[in-house]
């Protein structure tokens, strides 16, 4: 402990979730600083703003190259915070420092003004910041999820309030760091350490202009009733049960190795991971049982060990949740061909598990398992693998695995989801959107329509001063 731990355990802190060792905690804001660090925001705006996309790029460019460099620090500190494997820690820099890059890169391309056809004279679409932006970030990935939103609004010339989440406390500071030794100047890019009942207070101030958030249904709901009150915008990526549809047996092993990394990457605890596989009859059986081969050959241990192949949970709270779904669907008669469990381990840890005969009144059916969980369903045909793959309340992602890219496509174009990926599990790249429909939230990160969510898309209108009288003179 060092002299940021206060005498009452803050839940702002590190907590192992491999160990469970309180590793360091950090008080919250008092509302006084909270409303200083809304002011250096609000103060720093109109000066970033002046500043080229080209100079702005720069500075989020560089940002991606500090990220490069400090790939060792971050990718162990998010190891130590949320129990994410290292391998897939260092992935996540990568990632991270690739979407800087690309937005440093190619932002002020995209956001170039656009002229539109009109009749006497010109007109041009303008892409114009807005100002004060909040961004409320998830634990799950703490590099990615956060420069997602921040490096386009960046370049675009917004400024930055964030409040991550309260279990990784320490990489929000790694982040911040990183874009002040990038040049980024003060208050530009602002973290803020504050309990999730103070978000409301914030998007409600006058001085911020939107909110963006990444994280539970319930969280969204509070945020998008908030910001709508405030007739400020808003963008929510909430939960996913992306549905992950197998048409045929072509080359089935690369189907199911690709199942599995679509369940198992960050150990299940990713929106867009495959929860619902849903599986032609006449190739299910093949399907199940190498999707059960793999997931039974994991090895949890120590995450910093490159060695483990399952990591824990991010929490023990989140091991209980994702446990008592797993319950109540087997209570209910659901049958268990994997795990169902947790391993006899300390740390936050569940057993790969995969359930069949999930039937809708069981949690498992409706509910987003954030974890090493999947649910196999059997079906006839496309239009039943459709019509259940759409049952969901959710709609983030979703993928199609066919040898006929014709018929992946029609089944594609079916499924209501904001994301649908053909013989690839469903991933994320800096230049494509991201973002679903229905309860898995609105809004898109990323892309040519990621980076104009926050842009005041003003229309400039030229007319000829000699042609304007002559139109109102008739």
């Amino acid at each position: 402990m060092d002299a940021h731990v206060t005498a009452q355990a803050s839940p702002i802190a590190t907590v192992n979730p491999y160990t469970g060792e309180r590793v360091r905690e950090f008080p919250a804001l008092s509302a006084e600083d909270v409303g200083r660090a809304i002011d250096s925001a609000h103060r720093g705006y109109p000066h970033w703003r002046a500043r080229s996309t080209a100079d702005r790029g720069t500075l989020v460019q560089r940002a991606g190259r500090l990220m490069r460099e400090r790939k060792e620090e971050l990718a162990h500190l998010l190891t130590l915070e949320v129990g994410k494997l290292i391998d897939s820690s260092r992935a996540e820099v990568d990632l991270a420092s690739d979407i800087l890059t690309y937005y440093g890169e190619h932002g002020p391309e995209l956001l170039e003004e656009r002229p539109l056809p009109v009749p006497g004279g010109t007109a041009v679409l303008v892409n114009e910041p807005l100002g004060v932006l909040l961004g409320v970030m998830p634990w799950n990935f703490p590099l990615y999820q956060v420069v997602r939103f921040a490096g386009p609004n960046l370049v675009l010339g917004n400024t930055i309030l964030l409040k991550h989440a309260s279990n990784c406390p320490q990489s929000a500071l790694a982040l911040e760091q990183l874009f002040t030794d990038a040049g980024v100047p003060t208050g530009v890019y602002t973290n803020l350490f504050v309990r999730g009942r103070d978000v409301g207070k914030i998007i409600d101030d006058s001085r911020v202009q939107g909110a963006s958030l990444t994280g539970s249904e319930r969280a969204g709901v509070s945020v998008g009733e908030i910001a709508g009150r405030n007739v400020k915008k808003s963008v929510l990526e909430l939960g996913g049960s992306d549905p992950f549809v197998v048409l045929d047996g072509h080359h089935i092993e690369r189907t199911v190795y690709a199942a599995f990394l679509g369940r198992m990457g960050n150990t299940g605890q990713c929106c867009v991971a495959a929860k619902r596989f849903i599986v032609l009859a006449d190739v299910y059986d093949a399907f199940l049982t190498g999707l059960r081969d793999r997931m039974s050959a994991v090895r949890p241990g120590d995450p910093a060990d490159p060695a483990t192949t399952l990591g824990p949970l991010s929490s023990e709270a989140a091991a209980e949740l994702l446990m008592e779904q797993v319950r109540d669907a087997v209570d209910k008669g659901a049958t268990v061909v994997l795990g169902g469990g947790r391993p006899d381990l300390p740390g936050a840890f569940v057993e790969p598990t995969l359930l069949t005969d999930v039937t809708p009144d069981m949690r498992a059916y409706r509910e987003e398992l954030f974890g090493p969980v999947a649910t196999v369903y059997r079906v006839a045909d496309e239009d039943e693998a459709v019509a259940l793959a759409n049952t969901s309340p959710y709609g983030l992602g979703g993928a199609v695995f066919a040898a006929d890219t014709e018929r992946a496509r029609g089944v594609a174009d079916r499924l209501e989801a904001g994301m649908v990926w053909i013989n690839h599990p469903t991933a994320s790249r800096p230049e494509l959107p991201f973002g679903g429909i229905k309860r898995s939230g609105y809004g898109r990160e990323l892309g040519d329509a990621g980076i104009m969510e926050f842009a005041n898309r003003k229309l400039v209108r030229y007319v000829d001063a000699d042609a304007a009288i002559e139109e109102v003179l008739g």
